[in-house]
């Protein structure tokens, strides 16, 4: 099982396609708020992570989202959940679904977890 924020989730679709018979032995990923390193806004500095792998990931996955994403919009995140095969929920208004977000624990999120780890 893998939970990724940000910037982990694409290092989880770069590590997947780079060790696919590795990654196929994962039971699932919770991938949250994934960060667009190939937009021309994304902050300088960051080097490593684009161009995104687009293929099918592996394993199942989740892929969790806000509206109001500063690091990604709603049309690229739908974009690499199809790509990487990935269920899509939209969380709404939650920012980059970070510590800034002020979500405290995060039931909403503690409840997505559970449902990768049973496969749902």
């Amino acid at each position: 099982m893998l939970a990724a924020h940000s910037l982990a989730c694409i290092t989880v679709a770069h590590w997947a396609s780079a060790h696919p018979s590795t990654a196929s032995r994962v039971h699932g990923a919770l991938l949250v708020a994934p960060s667009d390193t190939e937009a021309p806004g994304f902050p300088p500095g960051t080097v490593g992570f684009a161009p995104i792998p687009r293929l099918r990931l592996p394993f199942p996955s989740l892929v969790v989202a806000s509206t109001d994403d500063t690091y990604i919009t709603m049309e690229r995140v739908t974009g690499l959940a199809v790509d990487w095969g990935s269920r899509q929920v939209n969380v709404g208004a939650k920012g980059h679904i970070g510590s800034a977000a002020k979500l405290g624990s995060w039931p909403e999120g503690q409840a997505l977890l559970e449902q990768v780890l049973r496969g749902a």
